[in-house]
């Protein structure tokens, strides 16, 4: 046996959800491109989970079905109360609160299909109350009930500030969702079908890709960009920044990608959205800096940005806390979790890989007198 560090260039598993091929992100099949133009973060949804696009009536029931089922129980919000508010961040709050969220759910081991799929509903809805709810309780706010009238999308936006979004954050903050919605078998991802391969709740599942999510190498980084954006603070000081970060060999986050070769195809779409919201907002030079850190980081490195360098100023510009990216990531994400959750269930084997050896050869036990 020979091991590949990483698990790089292994294939782990078949799946009919998402593929990265020729540097091309499909979700069963259909083009990224072709989805973040036209379709909504519900239609996706649907998409994941059934392996096909819904019809109207079936996209209606959907958006009725996640917006019933968005509000939380009164003990897991009263439980966001007794955190250490000022120590502790938004995706350990997360990880714990969706944990908590099995306690309360009566049929949490049930493995029935029907069980599995209502779970995946209400995980998907609260999973977005859950981010808002933290982000308003830890500044002293009451939480805001969802509207049932808006699309998910727009809940979301209007949990977190009391307000109706304006039509072009709804349109960015929908297609951000779309482009996160699943990466093939990412790590977060990956931990979760291990998790449920042992047979394991949909709620353990979830909780465990969180937690794989949290790391800045995988969901972390678009907060990390944010930080350095600010750091550099205008578009004249990108450059020698840049620069001196590379001198002294330090990362710098958002650009590359383990699977990408020519450039990750998400990264576009929110180029795009970051050039409209920040020129709505007033402050193009987030977009502007933006920019230049590519211009310099790719002549420097050739590696393009992937979604995680221009979600970063598209978040900002929406008035989100740099500290809610992550979480955000997990909003969509939960979505291609829960497909892949379903997609082991179906036909499930233990994961189970093995190692290859490299410490000592066949010692002899000592008695510890001897030792």
């Amino acid at each position: 046996m020979t091991s590949s560090k990483g698990l790089e260039g292994i294939v782990a598993t078949q799946s009919a959800i998402s593929s990265i091929i020729d540097d091309t992100l499909t979700y069963v099949g259909y083009d990224i491109d072709d989805l973040a133009y036209n379709a909504s973060f519900e239609e996706v949804v649907y998409l994941l989970w059934h392996k096909k696009l819904p019809n109207k009536e079936e996209l209606t029931q959907l958006k009725k079905q996640l917006a019933d089922n968005m509000s939380l129980p009164q003990e897991v919000l009263n439980h966001f109360k007794t955190y250490p508010i000022n120590e502790v961040h938004p995706m350990a709050a997360l990880r714990t609160a969706v944990s908590l969220l099995g306690l309360y759910d009566k049929d949490a081991e049930v493995m029935s299909d029907e069980s599995n799929y209502e779970k995946a509903i209400s995980l998907q809805a609260k999973i977005a109350t859950l981010v808002t709810a933290f982000a308003r309780i830890r500044k002293g706010q009451e939480p805001v009930a969802p509207k049932s009238e808006l699309g998910y999308a727009e809940n979301f936006l209007y949990m977190l500030s009391g307000k109706l979004p304006e039509a072009i954050e709804i349109e960015a903050f929908d297609k951000a969702l779309v482009l996160h919605a699943d990466h093939e078998l990412n790590a977060s991802t990956f931990t979760a079908r291990v998790c449920v391969a042992t047979l394991s709740d949909m709620y353990s599942g979830v909780t465990a890709a969180i937690g794989a999510l949290k790391g800045p190498l995988h969901g972390g980084a678009n907060e990390q960009v944010m930080k350095m954006l600010m750091e550099i603070g205008s578009e004249d000081k990108a450059e020698a920044y840049i620069l001196e970060k590379l001198a002294n060999k330090e990362k710098i986050m958002g650009f590359g990608h383990r699977v990408y070769r020519l450039g990750d195809p998400r990264a576009k779409h929110l180029r795009d959205m970051s050039k409209q919201l920040t020129t709505l907002s007033g402050e193009e030079k987030w977009y502007n800096i933006s920019l230049k850190v590519e211009e310099v980081f790719t002549a420097e490195k050739n590696l393009p940005p992937n979604v995680d360098f221009y979600s970063a100023s598209v978040y900002h510009s929406l008035g989100i806390d740099h500290d809610l990216f992550t979480p955000i990531f997990a909003v969509s994400r939960i979505s291609g979790w829960i497909a892949h959750i379903l997609e082991q269930y179906e036909n499930n084997r233990l994961i189970r890989p093995r190692a290859e050896y490299n410490g000592p050869g066949m010692q002899k036990y000592i008695p510890i007198e001897e030792r």
